[in-house]
Formats: C-alpha cells, structure tokens, sequence
C-alpha cells in the first residue's frame, strides 16, 4: 500500500499531523487490545524498533507496515491515519505521502470500511516519482489523470497516461507514479480490495 510521508531528500522537516494521528492511534489501539509493543510488533511483522518510532511519530513508515499494523491490531487501514476527533469514519482529507518537492504529495481523501475502498488526491511536481511494494492479493488500484501526464510502471509494463486517461490494475506487484514532464501532475486515485 505505498509509503506514508516518505521525503527522500533526507532534510528534518516538522512533524505533519497524520504521524501525529497515526502516534496517537495506533498507542491507543494497542494499550485497548492489550498487548505489549512487542506483542504488536511481532504480530504485525515489525521491528519493535520501528513501533516505538511510529508511536512516537516520528518515522516515515510505509504504508505496508501501516496496513500489516492495522489488520495485527483488528480495524481497518484508515483508522490509523484519521484524527481521533473525526466524527465520519469515511472522511480523512489528510497528507499521506509527501515527495522531494513541497508540491508533490498524496492525500487520503475518504476510505470505506464496508469493501476497503480508499479516495486518493495526487500530485506530482516535474520530475517527482513514487514506488511502491506489492500489495497482497485482491488489491486494485484506479487512476484518472486530472492534470498532465503520468507515467505508470506496472511490472514490467509502462503506460503513459495523459489528462482525461484512466487506468485500472492489480497492485500485487511493483508500481510507480512518475512525472517525467515539464508540468505539475495531478490525478485521482482510488486504491479497493
């Protein structure tokens, strides 16, 4: 399921309020389940290192180990990254994932518990590239390109997608959304099980 709030350039930046919720979210769930940061973290598949950081919020963790966490804990993915006061449990409209450049970025728009649907807002300075890690099986991603050009690696495949396009695919395997021209990107993308 990607990467959240991975900025490769290696600069400290402040701490953006979805590793806040995250923090808070996932100390809360756990200490309700129970369990020890070690019970959680050999339950989920993650260092014990990598939960304390994530409860501190102060990691970039991808959004794998935000998934393997969630279903260790028992609840959905999104309710790990929305603010504990939100009274929709569909609404989240917070950051994600934030590039290189300040004008790239992922922002969860909604996710639905009913099928595990998921409503991305996209955009991608010139220049800017995101990769991912399979998704488990069952996984499908939707892409409508709103503003410039993608260009979608799949596998092996690569498909250039302009304003207007829109493509559909499992994401059981490698995938990147790149922009390789000159513009900002935007697109829409919605991630279902």
């Amino acid at each position: 399921m990607s990467s959240i709030l991975h900025n490769g350039s290696g600069e400290k930046t402040s701490r953006p309020d979805v590793l806040v919720h995250v923090a808070a979210n996932v100390r809360r769930l756990r200490q309700a389940a129970g369990l020890s940061q070690q019970a959680l973290a050999e339950a989920a598949g993650v260092s014990r290192r990598m939960l304390v950081s994530v409860e501190r919020g102060d990691v970039n963790v991808s959004l794998t180990t935000l998934d393997r966490l969630a279903e260790a804990l028992g609840v959905i993915f999104h309710v790990l990254v929305q603010p504990p006061e939100t009274e929709d449990s569909a609404y989240i409209d917070e950051i994600a994932w934030a590039g290189r450049s300040a004008e790239s970025y992922g922002r969860l728009l909604a996710s639905k518990a009913t099928r595990e649907v998921e409503l991305w807002r996209w955009q991608l300075a010139p220049g800017e590239c995101y990769s991912s890690e399979p998704d488990a099986a069952g996984w499908h991603e939707m892409i409508v390109v709103v503003e410039g050009t993608l260009t979608l690696r799949v596998g092996e495949e690569t498909r250039t997608l302009a304003e207007g396009e829109f493509h559909v695919f499992p994401s059981d395997q490698p995938y990147a959304y790149c922009n390789e021209s000159d513009a900002t990107l935007r697109f829409i993308r919605n991630v279902l099980h």
